[in-house]
């Protein structure tokens, strides 16, 4: 989580739209530097090679940012058939060939063997950590990294175009945790030959879409436009943004202050909205007069704050 040691108090969300060959780290460091933010932070990286959604937290809101790594997530993606890379993407150096190509039938029926819990294995150039080292750097070293597959959720894919006998798009739907780059090489094996990502765009993380999305020239743009940074302020979404998936409960002036100050409130508010109660361990957005007030979780004392919005 990035942090200034000056800069303005602005709580929300960015839901950017992040253009080619540029990082998540260093996106989030334009962006706070635009909005003049005091922190910020991003949910869920994207790579350089991969264009469109990287929601970026600013203030406050950097403490919604856990709540999204469950968050559903979708891409569209174009597959090269034909040749393995041992980065599995566009990057990497040919490491296999053939000359099968599938028919646009035969993707759409092998999809369903890809959708729901799979195991899939990581690309050997992804971050997970092998022997405390990132599997990438091991990569980068000429070391063969064997990763064990992981139990990952594909909730759809559909077969977007196969005009071209080479290349595939595919929309998929899915959880977190999962491997486009994966999915493409599993894919293809399964089909009986190569393949690769040639191009990978997000479209959706959570309540962040293409339709609430903005690009990084627009933002530029609109922060030259108004010194008091008015114009740039008017493009942040809600800090409730990352919050749609989760329970929210309305409290009163001084059950707001208790919970501010780091108390607990009673066991009656165990009772959610609709009159049931709430398991331990729930977690709920706690709201007085539509201001932020925590995320609380709950006990057997009753509702405990876990993060406190400091608005």
């Amino acid at each position: 989580m990035g942090r200034r040691k000056n800069g303005r108090a602005i709580s929300g969300w960015v839901n950017l739209d992040k253009p080619l060959e540029l990082g998540s780290t260093p996106a989030v460091a334009i962006v706070r530097r635009l909005f003049n933010a005091n922190k910020a932070g991003h949910a869920g990286t994207l790579d350089p090679l991969a264009t469109g959604i990287l929601p970026i937290a600013l203030g406050e809101a950097t403490k919604t940012v856990s709540f999204m790594q469950n968050a559903a997530k979708r891409y569209q993606v174009r597959i090269a058939w034909g040749a393995a890379t041992n980065t599995d993407d566009l990057e990497g150096q040919v490491i296999a060939s053939s000359a099968q190509r599938p028919t646009a039938q035969q993707i759409a029926d092998a999809l369903g063997h890809f959708t729901g819990v799979i195991a899939q294995v990581p690309p050997q150039f992804s971050a997970i950590l092998k022997n405390g080292q990132r599997a990438y750097a091991l990569a980068r070293a000429g070391e063969t990294v064997d990763l064990a597959a992981r139990q990952v959720r594909i909730d759809a894919i559909e077969l977007v175009d196969a005009s071209h006998s080479d290349y595939a798009t595919l929309d998929v739907a899915c959880g977190k945790g999962v491997y486009i780059r994966s999915l493409a090489r599993d894919l293809a094996q399964f089909l009986g030959t190569y393949g690769h990502v040639v191009s990978l765009r997000r479209t959706q993380v959570g309540g962040f879409n293409e339709k609430n999305a903005i690009g990084l020239e627009k933002l530029r743009l609109l922060g030259h436009s108004a010194p008091d940074l008015a114009a740039l302020d008017a493009c942040l979404l809600p800090l409730t943004t990352a919050l749609d998936d989760i329970l929210a409960l309305a409290v009163d002036d001084t059950q707001a202050s208790r919970i501010k100050q780091g108390q607990a409130i009673s066991p009656q508010h165990l009772i959610n909205p609709q009159g049931k109660t709430m398991d331990q361990g729930q977690v709920v957005y706690v709201h007085c007069a539509d201001l932020p007030i925590a995320i609380c979780q709950a006990d057997a004392h009753g509702l405990r704050p876990v993060r406190v919005f400091n608005l």
